[in-house]
């Protein structure tokens, strides 16, 4: 009762298929014209005899229109039909004889059955496509469902392909008779359901590593801006999706995603709308997903134009080779090939090279080959070709883009299904055999979906597993297109992709082997935006992809030592960034050196200074009994000589490599110095006043220079310098430091002063004290100035004031061995100063005026304005 059902339903659904086929059918003649009218009155299908048969349905050739002419009298008809053979297709039907052919010479597998076939050309248009496979079920011209006419004929299986459209559509068909059903096209994941499509194998891997290939080649030619043309369906789409995901997990960008729609006659005679738009796009590498049938006006626009600038990457379900012009150069020459690896087999090129029309009469297509290439006639009696014409003619003469001899991918696929028929048929037979009891083969006695079980278990050998046992995915040939000039048509294998392999080791590339487009003289490139080199970081265009940017140099001390970095890596504070940004250096260190131009001259100045101050010394000892040196205290001037060389010496502590002592050590010694230097100048400008001062009573100011109370002030001066500096060494001393900053590519070692507070309480200091000795000396100007100095100590503490108090903007503004250099330069004008001020006028009289050193020269001096108001 269920067969009953089935039967039934099945009945129904093609008593409806057959009236819509009918319906579709009538108005599908065509007429054709062609130079011999045997070349087209051929018909299309041929047999070859067997105990079982397979189907075999390829899309051999196409009748289309170009301008669709209507004609003149009959409605639904044209005059401008045309027919095109795409003999590469043919390669599948010699695939399919030579595995029959292996097959039936084989003993044992399927013994004393023969295996044959029905060849149907699969037209183009979609509403004439299940008119053959009727015709092959039924046995009728007008076929009728659930009729077979045929009766003797054992048919196992139906071969489709390469299209998986055509392939889906006459599915549909198969599948309510559950007729076994194996395609040789590209995978496709919809018919792998297992669960709604059960009639139906797919011969070709799932190639789920396609985009993860493609991905991995961009990434090693550096290629990262990619155009995309793929077919307007659901296996493009899926495709897209896939790339895409690789694309963004790589950084590898879509610079245009182009969705074909596979219709014929929107390409064929119609200048493709975004031919401009690849033409002028910046991406060089353009990607080409799907197969010859969905998108053959696509191949056909781009195959007459000249795009050398292009490298294009696509799967090997493109022929690529399927168009010859009169043009020397080819777009699609230096094209690589993505195609899943199959084994050669070694007799096919010998099967081809003995294939002719005479041996194989059967094959409706081997004459009209030998008509067009070979210029064999039709007899005019029974369109025949004539005998002995051409003898050694063979395929192999045929241009590349004829005819490969090299069996393909399709072909392969073909092979592998004939032989899983075969073997499918051979375990059913065994099975037959056995439940028989005979042990003898015989006359095979099945329905096709008895095959189901056998073809769903069946493996054919390590080369020849179906997809559905298969567990991990195949590899990929890389093939390179070579096709100058125009009509070599050599697809050379330049490396593999394994997707099993170790990251970093599945691709494996021959580049020596890869011939480009002539215009590049290596490889090729596609990239958004230049490589940012080393010294150079990318920066992000706003809108636009990640490939595309703008590079910019890496800020100072930063550097980037690899191309496209995001990000510049500082140096270390002990090195520096070279020049180019390139990488770092070792920074040199630097100081304030003797044998610098700027610490040579400090150092002779200092010097200099000393040795003259030593001799000034030494002409104040020579003179020490004349009265200008015995004036105005003459220990005090002794002190002031010592002390002002010490100054002048302590400035070199400043100069040469620092350390820790001399850091501590320069600010103890100038500081002590110059405030011993400065009480000195105080106890000399008390002197003076006590000296010529009226209102002290005579008694008190001879008790005040008896007792030599201006020498106090130095000790109490140094005093308070002592405690200064006891409470600036136990809190922060000086150390030594490290400028990395101020100069490229220099540490510059300086004394850091620890408490900035400290060291401005010692300038303090010594500036009040300069501020005191100012106020006394200015206080005694208007006294009698035999040998008073007291306006040249006034002048020389106005002169020391203003060189600290200029100095500490100066200093605080710059940085390094200036910073030295300024303080060095501060201790020598101030010191000078006093030298110049207090000294010089002194040593004028004793060298230059010896007669006003006399103590007749102060007595015939004329009074001073105290005496002379004394007198009155």
């Amino acid at each position: 009762m269920r067969l009953m059902s089935e039967q039934t339903s099945v009945l129904i659904g093609c008593f409806l298929l057959v009236i819509i086929i009918r319906i579709l059918f009538n108005h599908s003649h065509v007429y054709a014209y062609s130079s011999s009218e045997c070349y087209f009155r051929i018909k299309e299908d041929f047999h070859h005899e067997g105990d079982v048969v397979i189907g075999v349905f390829f899309p051999v050739h196409t009748i289309y229109t170009g301008n669709k002419v209507p004609h003149p009298n009959l409605l639904y008809y044209f005059t401008d039909f045309h027919i095109q053979y795409n003999f590469k297709i043919h390669q599948l039907v010699l695939s399919l004889v030579f595995a029959i052919e292996e097959i039936n010479r084989n003993p044992h597998l399927l013994p004393n059955i023969s295996l044959g076939f029905d060849f149907y050309n699969v037209p183009y248009s979609e509403k004439s496509i299940l008119m053959n496979p009727l015709i092959w079920l039924t046995g009728l011209s007008s076929p009728y469902c659930n009729y077979n006419c045929i009766k003797k004929r054992k048919s196992a299986a139906a071969l489709t392909g390469p299209s998986w459209a055509k392939s889906a559509h006459i599915g549909t068909l198969l599948q309510l008779y559950k007729f076994p059903q194996l395609t040789v096209g590209p995978f496709d994941p919809i018919f792998n359901d297992r669960g709604q499509v059960t009639s139906l194998y797919q011969m070709a891997p799932k190639g789920t590593s396609l985009s993860l290939a493609m991905v991995s080649l961009m990434l090693h030619f550096g290629w990262n801006w990619v155009g995309l043309l793929i077919p307007d369906d659901h296996r493009g789409t899926q495709f897209l999706a896939d790339i895409r995901e690789k694309m963004e997990t790589n950084q590898v960008c879509i610079a245009f995603v182009e969705m074909i729609q596979s219709t014929w006659n929107s390409f064929s005679y119609k200048y493709w709308k975004s031919l401009g738009m690849v033409q002028e796009s910046s991406a060089n590498i353009i990607i080409i997903y799907g197969d010859t049938d969905s998108l053959q006006g696509l191949i056909r626009n781009l195959g007459q134009q000249i795009l050398t600038r292009k490298v294009w990457v696509m799967t090997s379900q493109w022929d690529v080779t399927n168009i010859a012009d009169f043009f020397l150069l080819d777009s699609f020459h230096g094209s690589l090939i993505f195609s899943q690896h199959h084994e050669q087999v070694i007799e096919f090129k010998n099967f081809i090279q003995t294939v002719n029309p005479y041996k194989y009469p059967d094959d409706n297509y081997l004459p009209k080959l030998w008509f067009l290439f070979f210029k064999c006639p039709f007899s005019e009696l029974d369109c025949h070709l004539l005998e002995n014409c051409q003898p050694n003619a063979s395929l192999e003469f045929l241009p590349r883009h004829i005819f490969d001899m090299a069996m393909n991918e399709d072909s392969y696929n073909t092979y592998k299904a004939v032989y899983t028929v075969a073997h499918s048929l051979h375990e059913m037979s065994l099975q037959q055999v056995q439940m028989q009891h005979s042990g003898k083969w015989g006359r095979m006695m099945f329905f096709p979906w008895q095959l189901h079980p056998f073809l769903r278990n069946i493996h054919v050998g390590g080369n020849l597993a179906l997809e559905w046992k298969q567990k991990s995915d195949y590899k990929y040939d890389i093939l390179n297109f070579w096709n100058f000039p125009k009509g070599l048509g050599l697809k050379v294998k330049v490396g593999t992709f394994l997707p099993n392999a170790p990251l970093g080791q599945q691709l494996s590339l021959s580049e020596q082997m890869i011939q480009w487009p002539k215009i590049y003289s290596e490889v090729g490139y596609s990239v958004c935006s230049e490589s940012c080199g080393p010294g150079f970081r990318k920066v992000s265009l706003e809108g636009k992809a990640v490939c595309c940017y703008d590079c910019t140099p890496c800020a100072d001390n930063e550097i980037s030592n690899e191309t496209d970095m995001e990000k510049c890596m500082k140096c270390p504070e002990s090195h520096y960034a070279n020049t180019e940004k390139k990488y770092c250096l070792q920074k040199a260190v630097s100081f304030l050196h003797h044998k610098d131009p700027l610490g040579m001259s400090l150092t002779t100045i200092a010097l200099c200074f000393s040795v003259l101050t030593t001799v000034v010394l030494g002409l104040f000892v020579k003179h020490r009994d004349t009265p200008i040196v015995k004036a105005n205290n003459r220990t005090l001037s002794y002190m002031l000589l010592i002390t002002l060389t010490v100054c002048f010496l302590c400035s070199l502590l400043f100069i040469g490599r620092p350390n820790t002592t001399t850091c501590i050590l320069q600010q103890i010694t100038f500081g002590g110095a110059f405030t011993v230097a400065l009480a000195t100048v105080l106890a000399k400008a008390i002197t003076v006043l006590i000296a010529f001062k009226v209102t002290f009573p005579r008694r008190v100011v001879r008790w005040l220079i008896v007792s030599k109370t201006p020498n106090f002030i130095i000790p109490i001066c140094s005093l308070g310098h002592i405690v200064l500096c006891g409470i600036w060494l136990g809190t922060s001393p000086p150390f030594l430091d490290k400028d990395v900053h101020t100069e490229p590519g220099h540490i510059i070692l300086v004394c850091n002063k620890g408490s900035d507070f400290a060291f401005h309480s010692i300038l303090g200091y010594l500036c009040a004290l300069a501020l005191g000795s100012y106020t006394v000396a200015f206080l005694s100007r208007n006294l009698p100035d035999t040998f008073n100095e007291a306006k040249f100590l006034s002048f020389s503490m106005l002169v020391f004031f203003c060189v600290w108090v200029t100095f500490l903007p100066v200093y605080h503004s710059t940085k390094g061995k200036v910073m030295v250099a300024m303080e060095v330069f501060s201790i020598l004008a101030s010191s000078a100063a006093l030298l110049g001020f207090i000294f010089v006028p002194k040593c004028y009289i004793i060298l230059i005026r010896p007669d006003k050193n006399s103590f007749h020269h102060i007595r015939n001096r004329p009074h001073s304005r105290r005496n002379n108001h004394l007198k009155t």
